[in-house]
């Protein structure tokens, strides 16, 4: 998965630096995403998803130092909970998908997010939803229908794993929309890493298996890649409107495809490329109209 949901909050200079910041924490997610595409070939997803989630708690932790106590303290327990619940989900659903399908085609299918995003804002938060929305969700879904091609020979139950991911980001993202305009960034990175952490700690019994020596410093680097990415993300939201970064987050399926290629020697297929293309294009189209119509 490419981009986490950050707070929206601050509009001001430094559009270039903001860019780069966004691009870099793209480039970092995507190489997550590859180590965790090597280590679900010989680990549990499960396990995988853990150590991304542990690490980003002891980072968190290390870094808050004596002030992690006080962001333990919050006015929405249970939105927090359940933000945790969908980003542990997320990142469960893509994980698992990995062992079966290509890096591009997971990264393609699980960028449909902010085309949930857009349509669930209407049906649950009330947002207008107008021809164009509508037209822009379904020419999204007619993209991931040329990735997942059901009834062909090039179909794969897994590819419904990213469709989830997207999902459960998209709402994630709405419960973070909720929860932020009360809430500092600190603590929605404590408890959403504390309480992720221990729901996926709860399932590890079960998936337990013996690390290779070998395989530890990967482990620890999936947990540092997405901690410093969503700071990345942080920062460059901070500075920087929103709808001026929101297109370049399908930089991930770019950097996805090449190190698909590269680490993986798996090339996608034209008609992958196309579903690809048509996903961007509508998200693309969803970004200029909302500019277009705030202007």
């Amino acid at each position: 998965m490419t981009l986490p949901l950050s707070p929206p909050r601050v509009a001001s200079t430094g559009v270039g630096r903001g860019l780069m910041q966004l691009l870099c924490a793209v480039l970092l997610f995507t190489l997550l995403d590859s180590l965790a595409k090597d280590l679900v070939a010989r680990y549990s997803f499960i396990v995988v998803l853990w150590a991304r989630m542990a690490v980003q708690l002891v980072l968190v932790t290390l870094y808050l130092r004596r002030a992690f106590p006080a962001h333990l303290r919050t006015s929405m327990p249970g939105l927090h909970v359940a933000r945790a619940l969908t980003q542990v989900a997320a990142g469960g659903c893509f994980f698992a998908s990995l062992a079966h399908i290509g890096l591009a085609e997971a990264t393609a299918l699980a960028d449909l997010n902010p085309v949930f995003i857009t349509l669930g804002a209407a049906l649950f938060l009330g947002e207008r939803i107008g021809i164009h929305r509508i037209g822009a969700v379904l020419v999204a879904l007619a993209g991931a229908w040329l990735i997942i091609r059901p009834g062909t020979d090039a179909f794969s139950p897994a590819a419904v794993l990213p469709l989830l991911c997207a999902v459960f980001y998209a709402v994630n993202a709405l419960i973070t929309r909720a929860v932020g305009q009360t809430e500092p960034v600190a603590t929605v990175m404590v408890l959403s890493s504390l309480i992720g952490t221990g729901l996926v700690t709860l399932a590890l019994p079960f998936f337990i298996e013996p690390v290779a020596m070998a395989d530890i410093p990967r482990f620890v680097a999936i947990g540092m890649l997405g901690t410093v990415a969503q700071v990345l993300v942080i920062r460059a939201f901070s500075t920087t409107e929103a709808s001026v970064l929101a297109p370049f987050g399908y930089v991930g399926i770019v950097f996805a495809t090449l190190w698909g290629v590269i680490f993986f020697g798996e090339w996608p297929d034209r008609m992958t490329l196309a579903g690809a293309l048509v996903i961007v294009l509508a998200g693309l189209y969803v970004w200029y109209r909302e500019t277009r119509v705030r202007r």
